[in-house]
């Protein structure tokens, strides 16, 4: 187990030292079946977020099937990393804070993957409320979400009943699919689920 000088994920510095030291658990080193699904499955390419992106596999995958996509990371070693996967588009990868961060044009969709449950508990209001802010009605959220009652974190887990109470207001789900190809840290804990942006 490496020992770690930051112990604050909201720092960046938390994230730069677990990718500098090669501490890495949350990353699959590829793209999960589900997404390969749901982006060969759209009939049209899509325009999206992927925020907190650590090294980007899903990235690739969507500029490879056309989509407009742009991956955000305000860890500059998590930003290293994901361009360095990414090759010659290296450019859809931006250091940039989450509750900063503005799209050039409107948005599809946000794909999430580990990034809610990276954040401290008391800061899940805050990214609901931005992912709502983020997303016109009839866009969608879309991807992995984390449930357990674990006391530390990250990953931070939660109930169902706490994230359908964070997400009703701004948001109806229309996919909620058992995950058969976690890794390690999320198996037998996380969903696969769409949400789609309702008109306020």
């Amino acid at each position: 187990m490496a020992d770690f000088q930051t112990r604050d994920p909201l720092s960046p510095a938390f994230w730069d030292e677990r990718f500098e030291k090669q501490f890495t658990p949350w990353d699959q080193g590829g793209v999960p079946t589900r997404l390969r699904r749901f982006v060969a499955g759209s009939p049209a390419p899509l325009r999206c977020l992927i925020p907190g992106c650590g090294s980007a596999y899903e990235l690739v995958f969507m500029l490879d099937h056309g989509w407009d996509a742009t991956a955000i990371d305000f860890s500059p070693a998590a930003v290293a990393a994901a361009r360095a996967v990414v090759g010659a588009r290296a450019g859809q990868v931006v250091q940039a804070d989450f509750f900063a961060w503005q799209p050039a044009a409107p948005l599809d969709l946000i794909y999430e993957r580990a990034f809610l449950c990276a954040m401290p508990r008391a800061m899940w209001p805050q990214v609901a409320d931005r992912w709502a802010q983020l997303l016109a009605p009839g866009a969608m959220l879309a991807g992995y979400f984390f449930f357990d009652d674990n006391a530390k974190g990250p990953p931070f887990g939660m109930s169902r009943e706490q994230l359908q109470a964070l997400l009703a207001p701004h948001f109806d789900c229309l996919a909620d699919e058992a995950v058969d190809d976690s890794i390690a840290v999320f198996a037998g804990k996380e969903r696969w689920m769409s949400w789609r942006r309702r008109a306020d």
